[in-house]
């Protein structure tokens, strides 16, 4: 089985196409500068173009789109859920939704054993003095969507999450911007967190892949973001109003 995953979650674009016979993923990813607008719009449709071509592959030799929904940014959840959702109704493909938190855990599973660390944390800066994180058992990270997870996804400010944190496990590894964001408010709960430069910090749609062929595919429709909290731009509304 093929499977061209990709997410747009965070202000990366990663595209890659995993097969089941375990051949090397064939991926690329767009990367904007610190402080630029993200460029999924734009890069999407010509990284997938890419990413095919580069494996000689069709759209006939796809057999799943896996698509990360999240959570993140609101405009790139739409672009990235609604581009796969176009694609796998038209193709007729199969369609799979991967938690990006997960898929950020994923990637750094061997890092997790190599310290001897019982839980990961996956942590995404939410903006607005916010982090998105969950946390899952080292060993059970590849499993369905729930297998193994110790937090559900949630919305919280980095203090709370440093709080929850301590009660995970006696050894627990960070990661994600939002654990380069908070780096010392999480490290003083017992965190560990990878060097703030190391690639365990992007998401990678190589572990959206591999997610998304060990799960189950779903009706395009049922595929929907996950947001945990209202748009940037309703919040502003309601704090307006509430003044």
């Amino acid at each position: 089985m093929r499977v061209l995953a990709f997410d747009t979650a965070t202000p990366a674009t990663t595209v890659a196409l995993c097969d089941s016979a375990g051949g090397e993923p064939v991926q690329a990813r767009d990367d904007p500068e610190p402080g630029r607008r993200p460029n999924h719009t734009t890069r999407l449709m010509v990284l997938i173009a890419d990413v095919l071509a580069r494996a000689g592959c069709g759209w006939d030799d796809v057999n799943r789109i896996g698509v990360g929904v999240g959570p993140g940014t609101f405009t790139g959840l739409r672009i990235g859920i609604a581009t796969a959702r176009a694609l796998a109704r038209s193709r007729q493909i199969e369609l799979v939704g991967i938690s990006t938190l997960q898929s950020l855990a994923l990637g750094a599973v061997q890092e997790a054993r190599a310290r001897g660390s019982d839980a990961i944390l996956p942590v995404l800066d939410a903006r607005r003095g916010e982090v998105f994180a969950a946390a899952w058992i080292t060993t059970q990270v590849d499993g369905a969507p729930a297998a193994g997870r110790l937090l559900q996804p949630l919305a919280m400010a980095p203090s709370a999450l440093a709080q929850t944190a301590a009660e995970l496990g006696d050894s627990r590894l960070a990661i994600g911007d939002g654990a380069v964001a908070f780096r010392a408010v999480l490290e003083r709960s017992g965190t560990s967190i990878v060097d703030d430069g190391s690639r365990l910090h992007r998401v990678d749609a190589v572990f959206t892949g591999r997610l998304a062929l060990r799960s189950e595919s779903a009706a395009a429709g049922d595929v929907r973001p996950e947001y945990l909290r209202l748009p940037d731009a309703e919040l502003s509304l309601q704090a307006t109003q509430e003044r």
